[in-house]
């Protein structure tokens, strides 16, 4: 072999070993699927997701890889966004909300799955217990049910002689089981309450107007909405309608209070996104999501909003002040 046929069999060696080194490290950077119903509308919490990835070490783009899907909130669509992501081979898949996460675990028996938000994941079945998922399956559980009653309870503090409360909902957003149960648990605790409730269903922002409308006829005298992605997104109109038809109106999250409606309660979302970075974490180190235990929120935020109650001329009673975690003036 004379000298530059050597050169070049060497070079070649090199190269092909390069390759095949930089073909190993970029197999070892995970991917991570990110299954979303509205991505435009719930920018805070995704960041809230990355912010949990970086404080455990994974940054995106450099350790770390997100194969988003939105389904911009056509909940119709997510099953074939599922899918993609199932296509992809993604390490894990992480979703918000009960629906997504159906769509998830019907796309895939295999791939890991983190939930965040669920509401009742042993009735949606989900997971066979909170304890011990089983399965590919777990992650963040939300009290939905049970919360709807506390703030009814709470529209009563401020609005003591309250009778007729309008629910805002959408139907198909959070799964059968899951509106059976928010139903059954509202209706109980207006009943304790004194209160009747009216349920004014809404499916697009289209019939918001149409919706408010019930309620004036209907002569609510407070609102409470039922969380979906459709209204989280539409949150700013909601509120706006709600100020415009002088309905007190409690809320699940904060994000309402802070596009100005009157009062919150519920747990923080963007809290629990960051803590799903824990879960996915745990499961690209090697644990199976089945022995990983549901997480159900142990802190509720209170959050009122001092302007729109001016506006609205409510005075808010200092029992409630005093237990309020923000108080927005």
């Amino acid at each position: 072999m004379d000298r530059r046929t050597f050169i070049n069999a060497v070079a070649g060696g090199l190269a092909i070993a390069w390759s095949a080194a930089e073909a190993q490290q970029a197999a070892k950077v995970p991917r991570i699927g990110y299954l979303s119903i509205n991505l435009a509308g719930s920018p805070h919490m995704t960041e809230g997701f990355r912010q949990g990835l970086r404080d455990l070490g994974y940054v995106e783009g450099r350790n770390v890889l997100i194969e988003f899907r939105d389904a911009e909130g056509k909940l119709e669509r997510l099953p074939a966004l599922a899918a993609e992501l199932v296509a992809l081979k993604v390490d894990v898949i992480v979703v918000g909300g009960t629906v997504a996460a159906v769509a998830a675990k019907q796309a895939t028996k295999t791939v890991p799955i983190v939930f965040v938000s669920a509401v009742d994941p042993v009735t949606d079945g989900l997971v066979a217990s909170l304890a011990r998922p089983e399965g590919n399956v777990t992650g963040l559980a939300t009290l939905a049910p049970e919360l709807v009653g506390k703030r009814l309870e709470q529209l009563k503090q401020i609005v003591p002689g309250v009778s007729q409360v309008a629910v805002l909902w959408q139907p198909g957003a959070l799964g059968e089981h899951t509106e059976t149960d928010l139903r059954k648990e509202a209706e109980g605790a207006a009943r304790v309450l004194g209160m009747r409730l009216q349920f004014v269903g809404v499916r697009e922002p289209g019939d918001f107007d149409r919706a408010f409308s019930d309620m004036t006829r209907a002569r609510a005298g407070a609102l409470t909405v039922l969380g979906s992605s459709m209204l989280i997104n539409e949150r700013g109109h909601v509120v706006s309608l709600a100020a415009k038809n002088r309905l007190p109106a409690v809320y699940g999250l904060r994000e309402y209070v802070d596009a100005g409606g009157l009062m919150s309660y519920g747990p923080n979302n963007v809290d629990l996104f960051r803590r799903a970075a824990a879960y996915v974490v745990r499961i690209l180190n090697g644990t199976k999501p089945g022995d990983l235990s549901v997480e159900q929120p142990t802190k509720f935020e209170l959050v009122i909003n001092l302007k729109t109650a001016k506006a609205l001329g409510i005075t808010i009673p200092q029992s409630v002040l005093g237990r309020a975690d923000e108080v927005i003036k």
